[in-house]
């Protein structure tokens, strides 16, 4: 058991609360145990065992006592009764964007309402707006709400999959009878949505690999179980495919099975040009049918003349080409990073003080910390106003005056109102070192209207940063309408950074577009939407997404030092 999954069940608790009507401090009780767990990560599992769990702030007895049962057990009594009394088709109405428990719940208990189906029949009858506190505008986005899940079913965040990915292959790893494994498939290639998991490992007993693989404690459904390859379905929901081959065809299974197919079939004929044949046994000379041998993938991309090319690449996109003239990126890395980014505090929504999030900060070796809290305009999230903002710098001030550490620089996320302007006036705005500008209202805006929206604020002479500029939230709320293709012509006009949300659920800017970012050179920020210490970690998403990209350490405005990074913003 890991702090991930006690975590999720309090959040599920916290919800299955409000859907059976039990009193609303439970479920703020349960929601607050969720934020805490995932703010301490796997520490709580040693507090537990020291029996100190009391004496975490915010954690009383009844929560403890759930704790130490979910750690115990695996599971949760009153959680389980709870799920007993809640239909399947209320439980997937709540993946409906726009349809939070309140809702549901009042669909479900007032209206009979109690499955996806259901709803859209009610919905397609126009139904739905004749009900008090709905009207046809909320008939309309739920609509569109199950369209948008019935188009992502069967979709995983990368974040998501990744996690299961990493906890099945660390324990095939452990395994005597293999030699190496490797996530294979669109996840190794960091595509932001996938389908399933794939894993390829190298082995000399295929089927000893393969009993094992299907009797794993987390598989809980058997799909296919063969000699060299086998499908389950784990615990989380995902499909996980598994693949063994000898140690002699695992490069070439790894590099076919990672794909993509259009990038395959591209090797394939290079391949085919160069009087050979590959495929995912081997590398073949002529009609010869022994492999050429290569003992990783870097050796099938040189026998083909070509430099090693990244997973993250390989979509078929002028990675193949690049890779012919020694002309590839040298892509960045996670250490490549100094400072932290889009970071809020608990004068706004975020969960914990800037103390606190400078505490973490250094303890992950950052050397520079934006908090940017939200503007009074964003009302919902305890958006600044204009006395918090100096009581804020105040306490920066303080917290920068001891030599050394991790340095706290006086960020803001503005909202870009509706008409382009940016929440505070010039002179408020000149008070922060950086002002990252980004939409959060009017979402339904028209594209040319949105996209006047933004640039105006890219115009602005006190923003600095465009904040998740298609507003995305992957599987709950597609992009605004926006002509991207101008937003970033108009940043690369104005000298402006565009950021790279590394939020799993946002991974805004879309990789497909950092390409052209990067081609206009636009600078981008890699920035974490950080809510709590926990959302400090997420950078690595953001630079998995900004390697898609194809992007170098140069490219991105936070792997500067500090005295580089206050230069180009002329921070005192």
């Amino acid at each position: 058991m890991d702090s991930l999954r006690i975590s999720e069940i309090f959040h599920e608790m916290a919800v299955f609360s409000e859907l059976l009507e039990e009193s609303p401090f439970k479920s703020r009780a349960y929601e607050k145990a969720a934020r805490i767990i995932e703010n301490l990560g796997d520490e709580i599992l040693e507090i537990a065992q020291r029996g100190e769990l009391t004496k975490v702030d915010g954690i009383g007895e009844k929560i403890a006592s759930k704790i130490k049962e979910i750690i115990e057990t695996g599971e949760l009594e009153s959680r389980n009764k709870m799920l007993l009394s809640i239909p399947d088709g209320v439980l997937e109405m709540l993946k409906i964007p726009s349809l939070g428990p309140k809702r549901v719940r009042g669909l479900w208990k007032d209206y009979g309402i109690s499955s996806v189906a259901s709803l859209k029949l009610v919905c397609d009858r126009h139904g739905l707006a004749k009900i008090p506190g709905y009207g046809a505008k909320m008939e309309r986005n739920i609509l569109a709400g199950i369209a948008m899940l019935r188009k992502n079913a069967g979709k995983w965040l990368l974040s998501e999959a990744w996690e299961f990915a990493s906890d099945i292959a660390k324990s095939i790893g452990s395994w005597d009878e293999v030699e190496s494994v490797k996530v294979a498939g669109s996840l190794r290639r960091r595509k932001e949505l996938v389908k399933d998991v794939d894993l390829v490992v190298a082995t000399q007993n295929p089927k000893a690999v393969m009993k094992k693989f299907v009797s794993l404690p987390f598989v809980e459904r058997v799909i296919q179980h063969g000699d060299t390859k086998s499908e389950v379905i784990l615990d989380s929901g995902i499909q996980c495919d598994l693949r063994a081959v000898s140690p002699s065809e695992y490069p070439f299974a790894l590099h076919h099975f990672t794909g993509s197919k259009e990038h395959n079939l591209k090797m394939r004929s290079i391949a085919k040009d160069s009087g050979m044949k590959l495929n995912e046994y081997g590398i073949f000379k002529g009609s010869s049918k022994k492999a050429l041998p290569c003992k990783d993938e870097a050796e099938i991309f040189k026998t083909l003349s070509l430099d090693y090319i990244p997973p993250e690449l390989r979509e078929d996109m002028g990675e193949i080409e690049a890779a012919s003239h020694g002309a590839l990126p040298k892509l960045i890395e996670e250490d490549d990073l100094k400072g932290v980014l889009h970071v809020h505090s608990n004068y706004s929504d975020g969960v914990n003080s800037i103390s606190e999030l400078k505490y973490e900060s250094e303890r992950l070796g950052y050397e520079y910390l934006l908090i940017c809290d939200h503007s009074k305009s964003l009302a919902i999230a305890n958006g600044m106003d204009e006395k918090d903002v100096v009581r804020q710098h105040q306490e920066i001030d303080r917290l920068n005056m001891g030599k050394g550490g991790c340095r706290v620089l006086k960020g803001i996320e503005a909202d870009i109102l509706g008409d382009g302007s940016v929440d505070f006036d010039g002179d408020m705005l000149s008070a922060f070192d950086i002002v990252i500008a980004s939409v959060h209202s009017k979402f339904k805006m028209d594209k040319t209207e949105m996209t006047d929206r933004i640039i105006r604020a890219i115009e602005n002479p006190d923003v600095d940063i465009i904040g998740h500029p298609s507003g995305r939230l992957l599987l709950s709320r597609e992009p605004y309408q926006i002509d991207t293709r101008k937003i970033i012509d108009a940043a690369s006009a104005n000298g402006k950074a565009i950021e790279i949300n590394s939020h799993p659920q946002r991974l805004d800017l879309d990789w497909r577009w950092i390409m052209y970012a990067r081609k206009k050179k636009v600078k981008l920020a890699i920035g974490v939407d950080a809510h709590d210490t926990f959302g400090l970690s997420l950078a690595k998403y953001g630079i998995w997404i900004a390697r898609k990209g194809w992007l170098e350490k140069d490219d991105v405005i936070n792997s500067m030092a500090i005295k580089d990074f206050l230069k180009r913003y002329s921070i005192k």
